[in-house]
């Protein structure tokens, strides 16, 4: 009898089959969360795996489980985006730098736009990370305001807004002319700018925030088989 069978230890090709397959669920889920959102099945992952759906639910028995897996990491670089912004020397390049660096990670995965702006997703640590990320953009507000090239009546929330148009911008026209959603870009931080028209509506808080972000669901783009 062999040493693993005689402790019961599982054989290491064992180990090495489970690995694989919880890598197969990992790749699996980030490529069905970055195109459909978050909204989608553990069956929907255990298919585009090619793996049998009792298999998924083994090492992750919620969908929840493998948000966690996926997004803390994700969510954590947008925090230390925001935090790069709010130290350096040239605000307004700055707040520039993190909405066109923040922009391409949301577009590249719509799962991460999911899990940032609903609070329905994921479990504590999840929550923990989304929760630094407010406190990291004020701080990045208050940066902007302190050097005089932000407005005085912007706050964090009104970030978040056009973290929403930003990425949804690249997304949709990067495909028909690289690099266009950087005009809009543009014209909307112009908008920040401390000459700008005065503000004729309040800034959503957090629960406003998650409520249109609810209802933000741009149809797929089409494409070609």
């Amino acid at each position: 009898m062999s040493g693993s069978a005689a402790t019961g230890v599982p054989d290491r090709p064992l180990r090495r089959d489970a690995e694989r397959n919880r890598l197969r669920i990992l790749a699996a889920a980030r490529e069905v969360f970055a195109t459909r959102g978050v909204d989608v099945t553990l069956d929907d992952i255990a298919h585009h795996a090619g793996l049998g759906v009792g298999t998924v639910y083994r090492r992750y028995p919620s969908r929840e489980h493998l948000v966690e897996a996926l997004f803390d990491e994700q969510l954590d670089r947008l925090v230390t985006l925001a935090r790069d912004g709010a130290e350096h020397p040239d605000a307004w390049t700055g707040l520039t730098e993190f909405f066109a660096r923040s922009a391409e990670l949301m577009a590249a995965d719509r799962g991460l736009q999911d899990v940032l702006f609903s609070r329905v997703y994921g479990h504590e640590r999840v929550a923990r990370a989304r929760d630094r990320i407010a406190p990291a953009v004020d701080a990045l507000v208050a940066h902007c305001q302190e050097a005089g090239v932000v407005r005085p009546d912007i706050v964090g929330g009104d970030l978040a807004m056009l973290q929403f148009m930003t990425a949804a911008l690249l997304e949709y026209t990067e495909h028909a002319t690289p690099g266009l959603w950087q005009r809009y870009l543009t014209i909307l931080l112009d908008g920040l700018r401390t000459d700008a028209t005065p503000l004729p509506v309040r800034a959503p808080d957090i629960n406003t925030l998650a409520a249109i972000a609810e209802q933000w669901r741009p149809p797929r783009r089409l494409t070609r088989d």
